[in-house]
């Protein structure tokens, strides 16, 4: 069913969402200050090529109140108007009874794209 799911999810604009992410990423890769900033970036991209089997999850406390702030800038910087989009995605997603797991998956970004420092990414077994 993941690899059905992961299929739908990459034809239907996964892909393209995977692409904006990692060029975003390379962008911000530039600068030496955006450097981890793209490197969020490539989390994300990872996650919208194959959402499915995924799940997000909080890393430990030890990046301490450095996690705070970087959330705070990318908050300020960009990450509304993501998390909007992928708000608005499942929102279309969610209007018919196929589109409820992609919807879900809009979701799972939104909530990373929102606050991408001090989480990672899982596999489910």
């Amino acid at each position: 069913m993941r690899l059905l799911g992961n299929l739908l999810w990459l034809v239907l604009g996964g892909l393209l969402v995977a692409l904006e992410y990692a060029l975003a990423g390379l962008l911000l890769c530039l600068t030496l200050i955006g450097i981890p900033f793209g490197l969020q970036c490539f989390k994300l991209a990872l996650l919208a090529l194959f959402p499915f089997g995924h799940t997000v999850r909080e890393k430990p406390p030890a990046t301490g109140c450095l996690a705070l702030a970087m959330n705070v800038l990318w908050i300020l910087l960009g990450g509304v108007w993501i998390v909007l989009t992928h708000l608005a995605a499942a929102l279309v997603c969610a209007i018919t009874i196929i589109g409820i797991p992609f919807a879900l998956q809009h979701l799972k970004l939104a909530r990373l794209a929102l606050t991408p420092f001090g989480y990672e990414i899982v596999r489910l077994p």
